[in-house]
């Protein structure tokens, strides 16, 4: 019995506290005025963990009675104030569920806390999110509204299924993949655009890697062909941009067959690393030049998306049917010259194949570090053909470098 007091009562106080830290936030912010604050919003989650605690069944009912009475303040604050934001009404009724949650059990306790946590993040990074989205033109945002609209629209009425007619594919399962890894690449490129032009040589790869790495070197490679003498530098940026590709690959091992990751970590980890210590080399014998820019481009675009879709679907057939003709080989082989375009769809290909029972998880971790491979040597083979003889030469021999730890840690 007292150790249900006691656990009652902690939860009770996190409540408190999560109500505290939101209700400060507004007072400090001047959001809640004469709405709500540090007292009210204490107030708001102590009720709701109250009422979840010995009257669950009238907790609803509590829900629609602070929703009455926050909608008679709100309109009594827009006619004194002609304030119109609704922000600090919604976080009050969400401090009213964060405290019933706090109360509900013990995981409900935690997400409660992490939720509070987030939530107070938010609401105080209101200049840093205004800033952010006024960096992004209004064309952007409506090509992104509607690539976004495109996806939820059509993933509902795809069958959730393998289809005879299309050789054995989920239509849902890659139409999945394809908003998954673009919307990864939109992550990268929204970050990109809100840093802005004075971002670091660094965040230039990273972000760049992120959203697509080959579009990077090229684009490099084509700023060190006008301007030569900035070939070192441009040398660090591709080589960040490729090494990014690494973890971006595990990621998404992570989302589609988590089973998987901690074999593939090992290699592309390694990869990681040697590459890592090699563009710290690079960046020392560079600190001397200014950044090179990338040309990024939206990756919420329609086409790009059908393409990669197709290109993932293509190599989906040509895995299982080399696995199937070829055994291993037929998948390495597969791999190598489907990773010399594109290694998100080898390494989305094979993690569903393992985890499928399809393959082994050695033969697919083999075939993505071998996806990998190929794709870093195409980086060293653009900056040769876009670029200049140095920028080549630096490239080749970072990659190369990158490229024999992958090849080591396989053979091993």
């Amino acid at each position: 019995m007292v150790e249900i007091i006691d656990s009652l009562l902690l939860r009770l106080l996190v409540a408190f506290g999560i109500g505290a830290l939101i209700g400060l936030e507004r007072e400090q912010a001047e959001s809640g005025g004469m709405f709500a604050g540090s007292r009210t919003f204490p107030l708001f989650a102590l009720a709701g963990a109250t009422v979840q605690a010995f009257f669950p069944a009238l907790f609803p009912v509590t829900v629609l009675a602070i929703a009455i009475l926050l909608t008679v303040a709100y309109a009594g604050k827009v006619l004194t104030e002609g304030d119109i934001g609704l922000t600090t009404v919604t976080a009050a009724l969400l401090t009213v569920l964060l405290g019933a949650l706090a109360v509900s059990s013990e995981r409900g306790t935690v997400f409660a806390i992490i939720l509070g946590g987030l939530v107070t993040i938010l609401l105080s990074a209101k200049p840093t999110i205004h800033r952010f989205v006024d960096k992004i033109d209004e064309r952007e945002r409506r090509a992104s509204l509607k690539f976004i609209l495109v996806v939820v629209v059509v993933l509902p009425i795809l069958p959730d299924r393998e289809l005879d007619v299309l050789y054995g594919l989920n239509p849902r399962f890659i139409w999945v993949m394809v908003g998954f890894v673009t919307g990864l690449s939109f992550v990268a490129y929204i970050l990109s655009r809100a840093v802005g032009a004075k971002r670091g040589i660094a965040l230039t790869g990273i972000f760049g890697g992120f959203v697509s790495s080959t579009a990077t070197t090229v684009s490099v490679a084509e700023r060190i062909s006008e301007t030569p003498d900035l070939y070192r530098i441009g040398s660090f940026s591709v080589v960040v941009a490729s090494i990014v590709m690494f973890p971006r690959a595990l990621l998404e091992v992570a989302v589609v067959n988590r089973a998987l990751l901690p074999q593939v970590a090992v290699p592309l980890g390694v990869m990681t690393g040697v590459g890592v210590c090699i563009a710290g080399i690079v960046y020392w014998q560079s600190t001397t030049e200014s950044a090179v820019e990338t040309d990024l481009t939206n990756p919420f675009r329609l086409r790009p998306a059908l393409f990669f879709g197709a290109v993932f679907a293509i190599v989906l057939l040509v895995s299982q049917s080399a696995n199937t003709w070829f055994g291993d080989s037929g998948i390495y082989v597969t791999a190598f010259l489907s990773g010399l375009a594109d290694v998100d769809a080898i390494t989305l290909t094979l993690s569903a194949l393992e985890a499928d029972g399809e393959i082994s998880a050695r033969v697919a971790t083999t075939g993505i570090v071998i996806g990998a491979i190929a794709n870093t040597l195409t980086k060293a083979g653009l900056a040769w053909l876009l670029g200049t003889v140095e920028l080549g030469r630096r490239v080749t021999v970072a990659l190369g470098a990158v490229a024999a730890a992958g090849i080591v840690v396989v053979v091993l």
